[in-house]
């Protein structure tokens, strides 16, 4: 295995590198590079939604591994430029976010349609572009949790987006209507002939009891079960870091089976995140996990989500301001440690 990424695991290595999974993975359908062939080719997809999913999985430094690697940076609107960029204030040019993409071996830059159309000329033929249509603005007072759409999904196809991108706050007082928005356009983006990834969130002040069940894997779980019923190709979650939510919310939440956390899971990462998987169609519709905020050990931080994911059955990793808030070229590094752990034939499905 590489040194680097062992070293980086430090103390949890054993556990996560020997972990065996509750639920076997021969139940799962992994990544590999037959993976849009071996899944979507029976699908309703069109031919056109079949090719640029191809792009997508067949681009960069992971291209036709199964796996991918996608920076997303759309967070000047969702938590402000100024607290996005500040640190890096190269990132307020347009350009420096899908250089960074580009060259740090990324199978797609996500971004806004101010971000991806301004410069698709010069750049879409060149990495795969994944417009994120909808966002959380966070500018009106007092602030307030709902995705609204920013654009229409004929701009996203015609600046030669390969996939279009979503967010739910499911369980939010907004999400029936968040669903039927992101449902119909994820239907008009695949007759147009692009892929869909679905950002699957959950928001609700009553999720937060003695943890922060947002990231339950119950609860994520079924977030999950949810996207792929709307058709996302792609979906981008949470890394798990508990489970119980159904339980601890209260009686009367939701429906949940005591088998969940006994027979399917267990308070393992690599557990809980293959309750994720199994929530994406056992693994049909590929889950890729969030980078999460940048703190002091985003190097070893990335590399151990990364581990967790692959060896749970997940696609990959989503990872924006571990990259972009640091200089370009630890940015890259960043990047390419994230990818070295699919590239690595070591580190095998638990």
């Amino acid at each position: 295995m590489n040194a680097e990424l062992l070293n980086l695991l430090g103390t949890e290595a054993d556990s996560l590198l020997k972990h065996q999974a509750k639920v076997a993975k021969s139940q799962i359908h992994l990544p590999g590079p037959d993976f849009v062939d071996r899944i979507f080719a029976s699908s309703d997809r069109n031919n056109r939604v079949l090719g640029n999913l191809q792009r997508l999985y067949g681009h960069g430094r992971l291209g036709n591994s199964g796996y991918m690697s996608i920076l997303p940076v759309d967070q000047g609107i969702e938590h402000s430029a100024g607290a996005s960029f500040a640190k890096n204030p190269i990132y307020f040019d347009p350009e420096n976010i899908i250089k960074l993409a580009a060259e740090g071996g990324c199978n797609a830059v996500c971004s806004t349609y101010g971000v991806l159309g301004l410069l698709s000329r010069k750049w879409a033929h060149r990495i795969p572009f994944l417009v994120k249509i909808n966002h959380n603005e966070l500018l009106t007072l007092p602030n307030k949790f709902d995705q609204v759409m920013f654009g229409t999904l004929k701009q996203a196809a015609d600046m030669g987006a390969a996939a279009v991108g979503a967010t739910i706050y499911f369980g939010s007082a907004e999400s029936a209507r968040q669903i039927i928005e992101v449902s119909q356009a994820f239907a008009m983006a695949h007759e147009l002939g692009m892929a869909t990834v679905l950002w699957c969130y959950l928001r609700n002040s009553g999720f937060k009891k003695d943890k922060d069940y947002h990231v339950s894997a119950d609860l994520t779980g079924q977030a999950n079960h949810l996207g792929v019923t709307i058709q996302a190709d792609i979906i981008k979650q949470k890394l798990p870091e508990n489970n119980g939510g159904y339980t601890a919310v209260g009686s009367g939440y939701g429906k949940t089976d005591k088998r969940v956390y006994s027979d399917l899971s267990t308070d393992h990462p690599i557990d809980l995140c293959r309750y994720q998987v199994m929530n994406c169609y056992m693994g049909r519709i590929g889950l890729i996990n969030s980078g999460g905020a940048s703190g002091d050990n985003d190097f070893a931080e990335a590399v151990k989500t990364a581990v967790v994911n692959k060896r749970a059955g997940g696609s990959g990793l989503i990872s924006g301001r571990k990259a972009f808030q640091r200089p370009m070229k630890d940015g890259v590094k960043l990047l390419n440690l994230i990818q070295d752990v699919y590239l690595d034939g070591d580190i095998t499905i638990a």
